[in-house]
């Protein structure tokens, strides 16, 4: 159920988004000794980066970690800076989120609303708030992406920061 004062609902995490000046170091940790598969590869001139993009777990609740390395590290936006770049979360309406938001004086990057990495709709919160839009993300780059439908209905059904409702099962 929504809040009616807010007309979106976060549901949950999205991913987790590391920068470092050697990609393949990162890769050789997260993905050769922890096991997380590389499900895909995404790189933008214009945003500065080169990523590989790791699964966390599996189906709608699955999260990415996204290993970013930039392009030009004299160059902007310096994606290895700091090396826990941003986190994202699902939304399940970004558009309300943004104008709703904003009416708060939130302060949002460049950019607006665009199509991420993965293909998802996103926009990304400032992390610090200005003389215009004094409200920050706490000094953490914030990414909200507009959930599919298929984490909708996966993530939607409970209240954020809520567990899924106990099964019937019995314990030993």
């Amino acid at each position: 159920m929504r809040d009616e004062a807010r007309p979106f609902r976060v549901l949950g995490i999205q991913q987790v988004a590391i920068g470092g000046l050697d990609r393949a170091a990162l890769r050789r940790f997260w993905s050769d000794l922890l096991g997380l598969p590389v499900v895909g590869h995404y790189r933008s001139e214009r945003e500065n980066v080169e990523e590989d993009i790791l699964r966390l777990g599996d189906g709608p609740a699955a999260v990415e970690i996204d290993l970013m390395q930039p392009l030009d590290p004299q160059g902007r936006p310096r994606v290895h800076q700091p090396p826990l770049n941003h986190i994202g979360l699902w939304v399940d309406d970004l558009d309300a989120a943004v104008e709703w938001l904003e009416q708060q004086g939130v302060r949002f990057t460049p950019g607006g609303i665009r199509r991420g990495a993965s293909g998802h709709r996103v926009c990304f919160v400032h992390p610090k708030g200005d003389e215009a839009h004094p409200v920050g993300a706490g000094g953490v780059l914030l990414e909200l992406v507009e959930a599919p439908p298929e984490v909708r209905e996966a993530l939607g059904s409970q209240a954020p920061g809520q567990q899924p409702a106990p099964s019937n099962a019995q314990s030993p």
